[in-house]
Protein backbone atom coordinates (compact mmCIF):
# COMPACT_ATOMS: atom_id res chain seq x y z
CA UNK A 1 0.00 0.00 0.00
CA UNK A 2 2.61 2.54 0.90
CA UNK A 3 4.30 1.66 -2.52
CA UNK A 4 1.14 2.89 -4.17
CA UNK A 5 0.96 6.01 -2.10
CA UNK A 6 4.63 6.75 -2.58
CA UNK A 7 3.46 6.36 -6.70
CA UNK A 8 0.55 8.72 -6.14
CA UNK A 9 2.87 11.38 -4.52
CA UNK A 10 5.49 11.24 -7.23
CA UNK A 11 2.61 11.61 -9.72
CA UNK A 12 1.15 14.51 -7.98
CA UNK A 13 4.52 15.91 -7.76
CA UNK A 14 5.35 15.84 -11.12
CA UNK A 15 2.18 17.18 -12.06
CA UNK A 16 2.59 19.92 -9.65
CA UNK A 17 6.39 20.57 -11.43
CA UNK A 18 4.64 20.51 -15.09
CA UNK A 19 2.20 22.69 -14.12
CA UNK A 20 4.42 25.21 -12.48
CA UNK A 21 7.17 24.74 -15.74
CA UNK A 22 4.04 25.60 -18.14
CA UNK A 23 3.05 28.41 -15.92
CA UNK A 24 6.45 29.88 -16.34
CA UNK A 25 6.42 29.35 -19.95
CA UNK A 26 3.25 31.06 -20.05
CA UNK A 27 4.31 34.08 -17.86
CA UNK A 28 7.65 34.58 -20.11
CA UNK A 29 5.30 34.46 -23.45
CA UNK A 30 3.34 37.20 -22.26
CA UNK A 31 5.99 39.33 -20.88
CA UNK A 32 7.86 39.32 -23.90
CA UNK A 33 4.59 39.94 -25.82
CA UNK A 34 3.85 43.30 -23.11
CA UNK A 35 7.64 44.10 -23.82
CA UNK A 36 6.79 44.05 -27.86
CA UNK A 37 3.83 46.42 -27.17
CA UNK A 38 5.66 48.85 -24.84
CA UNK A 39 8.64 49.27 -27.25
CA UNK A 40 7.84 52.52 -28.35
CA UNK A 41 10.84 52.90 -30.68
CA UNK A 42 9.73 50.48 -32.49
CA UNK A 43 6.49 50.95 -32.27
CA UNK A 44 7.65 54.57 -34.10
CA UNK A 45 9.81 52.93 -36.53
CA UNK A 46 6.69 50.46 -37.49
CA UNK A 47 4.47 53.97 -37.87
CA UNK A 48 6.99 55.73 -39.78
CA UNK A 49 7.53 52.30 -42.05
CA UNK A 50 3.85 52.41 -42.42
CA UNK A 51 3.72 55.77 -43.70
CA UNK A 52 6.37 55.81 -45.89
CA UNK A 53 4.56 53.05 -47.45
CA UNK A 54 1.25 54.74 -47.37
CA UNK A 55 3.31 58.07 -49.19
CA UNK A 56 4.77 55.73 -51.77
CA UNK A 57 1.34 54.14 -52.86
CA UNK A 58 -0.67 57.30 -53.30
CA UNK A 59 0.68 60.39 -52.23
CA UNK A 60 -2.49 62.73 -53.15
CA UNK A 61 -4.06 62.00 -49.51
CA UNK A 62 -0.83 63.17 -47.80
CA UNK A 63 -0.46 66.17 -50.14
CA UNK A 64 -3.76 66.99 -49.08
CA UNK A 65 -3.32 66.94 -45.83
CA UNK A 66 -0.50 68.52 -45.27
CA UNK A 67 -1.64 71.74 -47.40
CA UNK A 68 -4.55 71.69 -45.37
CA UNK A 69 -2.79 71.85 -42.11
CA UNK A 70 -0.70 74.30 -43.70
CA UNK A 71 -3.95 76.42 -44.55
CA UNK A 72 -5.18 75.72 -41.14
CA UNK A 73 -2.13 76.99 -39.15
CA UNK A 74 -2.12 80.01 -41.44
CA UNK A 75 -5.33 80.95 -40.64
CA UNK A 76 -4.84 80.21 -37.02
CA UNK A 77 -1.97 82.50 -37.26
CA UNK A 78 -3.56 85.49 -38.87
CA UNK A 79 -6.50 85.43 -36.67
CA UNK A 80 -4.13 85.71 -33.82
CA UNK A 81 -2.31 88.98 -34.96
CA UNK A 82 -5.59 89.93 -36.22
CA UNK A 83 -7.85 89.77 -34.20
CA UNK A 84 -8.91 92.81 -32.29
CA UNK A 85 -8.81 90.64 -28.51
Amino acid sequence: MTDAIQSAANQAKDAAKNAAEAAREQLGETLDAIEDKLNVPKRVGELKDRAAKSYDDNPVPWIIGVTAAAIAIGGLIAWAIFSDD
